[in-house]
C-alpha cells in the first residue's frame, strides 16, 4: 500500500494547465527595506546569489541602483557575478520612473553585456493619486514616456504600479496599456500594502489577462506584501488566476510585515503539483540570510523552524516511531507531518520532555547506541515529567 493510498487529499489540484511558473527572488531588495535588517555586505551578496541559483529560482532583483552609491555598486558587482560565472538567473533592478534611473539602468546593462530589467514603478491607487496631486493623464504619459526610453536604449522594461489591489480598473488599464504599447515586456500587480484578499487578487489577475494583456505576449507578475497575513496564499491565488511570475523573499522579510515568504511558496508548490528547484538546500540557504541579515528564524516557523518537524508529545511519538521500526521512512514522515522534512534534507526528531510517553525515551535511547531497559526508561522518563520543558542531551546522559 502506497502513502497515496493512506491519504485522502481534499485539496484539488489547481488548474493551470501546462503553463510554465516563474519566481522572481526579491531578497536583496524588497527584502532589505525591512527596518529591522542589516545590508549585507557585497561579497555576501555575491555569495547568496549563487546560492539562490543553485536553489532554482528564474529571476532575481539586485536593488534600487538610484538608492545611492553603494547600492549602484552592488548591482554592479552583482551583474558581473551573473555574467562571469554564467548564473542562470534573469537579473532586474527596481527604478522610478525617471529618466536619471533608467540611464543608470543603460548604463550598468552596457557596462555588463548582459540584458538588465527595468522594473519601473507608478503610483496608481487614488490614495496615492490624492496625495501627489497626480492625474490619469499624468500617469499615463510618465509610464510612456519611462517605457519608450527603455526602448531606445534597449533595456527591457516591467512595468510596476504600485498599490494595485487599490487602484480603479480604468487607471490600470490605462497606464498598463500605454505601457505595452510602447514595448513593455512585462507588467507586474504590487499588493504594496497587503490589502488584498484571495478572491480580490483573483478577480484582478483575470481582469488584467482578459481585459488588458489579452493576446499580447506579455509577461504578468505578482508582488504580493503580508500586512493581513495572506501574502503565502494570495500568491498561489495569483498563479491559479494567471500570473506567470511571482515574487517573494526568503524568510518573507520586507517592509512592515514582509512579503511572500519564497521559501513557503516553493515548498507550497511543490506539494501542489508545481515543482520549482532543490529544495534541500532551503535551510542553509535560510540560515545564511538570516546570519547576514541580523535576523532570526523563529521556532515555528513552516519547515525551516527549529521545531517543523520535531515532536515531544508521547502520542505523536508512538505513532512515528512505529512506522520507523517498520522500516518505512516515508511512512514516519507523512504520519504527523504535512510537509515531508526529506523534503527539505531533514528529519523527524522525537525529544523527551514533560509531555512524552515510553516511545519518545525508547526512541532516543535507541538512536543514541543505549539498550532501552525498562528501568532506564522509566529514570528517565521520571525526569522528563518533572522538567519544565524539554531535556537537553546533557540532561538525559547526566540521567544516564
Amino acid at each position: 500500500m502506497t502513502l497515496d493510498d493512506l491519504i485522502n487529499d481534499w485539496n484539488p489540484r489547481p488548474a493551470t494547465g501546462d503553463r510554465v511558473l516563474l519566481l522572481n527572488d526579491e531578497t536583496l531588495r524588497d527584502g532589505l527595506q525591512s527596518p529591522s535588517v542589516r545590508d549585507p555586505e557585497i561579497a555576501d551578496k555575491r555569495d547568496l546569489t549563487h546560492r539562490l541559483a543553485h536553489l532554482g529560482v528564474d529571476a532575481l532583483n539586485l536593488g534600487c541602483p538610484g538608492a545611492g552609491p553603494k547600492a549602484l555598486a552592488a548591482v554592479r558587482a552583482l551583474m558581473v557575478e551573473i555574467r562571469d560565472h554564467r548564473l542562470p538567473l534573469s537579473p532586474n533592478v527596481a527604478v522610478r520612473t525617471l529618466e536619471s534611473d533608467l540611464e543608470q539602468v543603460a548604463e550598468i546593462q552596457q557596462r555588463a553585456g548582459l540584458p538588465l530589467e527595468a522594473g519601473a514603478f507608478l503610483g496608481s491607487s487614488p490614495v496615492r493619486m490624492d496625495v501627489e496631486g497626480w492625474d490619469l493623464a499624468f500617469l499615463v504619459a510618465t509610464a510612456r514616456q519611462a517605457v519608450a526610453f527603455c526602448h531606445r536604449q534597449q533595456v527591457p522594461v516591467m512595468m510596476v504600479t504600485e498599490d494595485t489591489t487599490r487602484a480603479r480598473p480604468e487607471v490600470l488599464k490605462a497606464i498598463y496599456t500605454a505601457a505595452m504599447d510602447e514595448g513593455a515586456e512585462a507588467i507586474c500587480l504590487s499588493d504594496t500594502c497587503g490589502h488584498a484578499t484571495p478572491d480580490g487578487v483573483r478577480r484582478l489577475v483575470r481582469f488584467i489577462r482578459d481585459e488588458v494583456v489579452g493576446t499580447r505576449p506579455v509577461r504578468i507578475d505578482w508582488h504580493g506584501h503580508n500586512d493581513r497575513g495572506l501574502a503565502l496564499v494570495n500568491a498561489i491565488a495569483a498563479f491559479e488566476a494567471g500570473a506567470n511570475r511571482l515574487h517573494g523573499t526568503i524568510l518573507g522579510i520586507g517592509e512592515r510585515c514582509g512579503n511572500v515568504a519564497l521559501d513557503q511558496l516553493m515548498i507550497n508548490l511543490h506539494l501542489m503539483g508545481f515543482p520549482k528547484g532543490n529544495l534541500t538546500h532551503l535551510p542553509a540557504l535560510a540560515s545564511r540570510v538570516a546570519d547576514l541579515c541580523g535576523t532570526s528564524i523563529p521556532a515555528n516557523y513552516p519547515v525551516l523552524g527549529r521545531d517543523a518537524f520535531r515532536t515531544g508529545t508521547g502520542v505523536h511519538a508512538a505513532a512515528i516511531a512505529k512506522a520507523l521500526h517498520r522500516g518505512d521512512v516515508v511512512l514516519a514522515d507523512a504520519v504527523y507531518s504535512g510537509v515531508p522534512a526529506a523534503l527539505v534534507g531533514r528529519r523527524q526528531e522525537i525529544e523527551i520532555g514533560p509531555m512524552a510517553g515510553h516511545s519518545n525515551v525508547i526512541y532516543w535511547l535507541e538512536l543514541n547506541g543505549f539498550d532501552p531497559n525498562p528501568a532506564r526508561v522509566e529514570r528517565i522518563l521520571r525526569a522528563a515529567k518533572d522538567s519544565p520543558r524539554i531535556l537537553t542531551e546533557a540532561e538525559i546522559r547526566a540521567v544516564l
